[in-house]
């Protein structure tokens, strides 16, 4: 992911914490939000990964006149068959230095981090890769850190 930045708006937090079912008051009734210790509107530890909505090349956005691989058990508009052995999302860790609120403007901006192999009866070898990302407001201070690790094995692990 390059730098992007966003707004927060209460709005935003309303429909995000009603898309994933959470009723907390905290998320859209300002006068409840205010008697809690948050002091005000939060938004929801799981809303930094709305961020992808203002990524114009967010990878799993479908394109227009690009085939997609699609979200659905076979994939959709794809004819030729990967040779890639892959790659699993391996781990998600946040570390929040403060809540998000509306009226933020974050500028998020991904880096890499470690990288390491071990070594798979199975799958051959294991590299696995760290990715860092920063969540910084409009004075550029660090409200979230996401640290997130994929793998991707040598080769395929048989079915059998």
């Amino acid at each position: 992911m390059t730098k992007l930045t966003f707004p927060v708006e209460a709005s935003h937090i309303m429909m995000f914490a009603r898309s994933i079912g959470d009723t907390n008051p905290v998320y859209y009734d300002a006068d409840a939000a205010k008697k809690t210790e948050a002091g005000g509107i939060i938004a929801p530890p799981s809303f930094a990964q709305s961020v992808a909505q203002f990524n114009p090349d967010y990878f799993l956005r479908p394109k227009p006149d690009q085939p997609w691989f699609g979200s659905g058990k076979t994939a959709t508009g794809l004819t030729e068959k990967s040779t890639s052995s892959g790659g699993l999302h391996a781990e998600q860790h946040f570390e929040f230095h403060r809540h998000i609120k509306p009226g933020d403007v974050l500028t998020v901006e991904s880096m890499p981090g470690k990288a390491w192999e071990k070594e798979s009866k199975r799958a051959g070898i294991l590299k696995f890769r760290e990715s860092i990302t920063e969540y910084r407001d409009q004075n550029g201070e660090l409200v979230i850190t996401a640290r997130s690790v994929g793998v991707t094995t040598e080769r395929p692990v048989s079915q059998s």
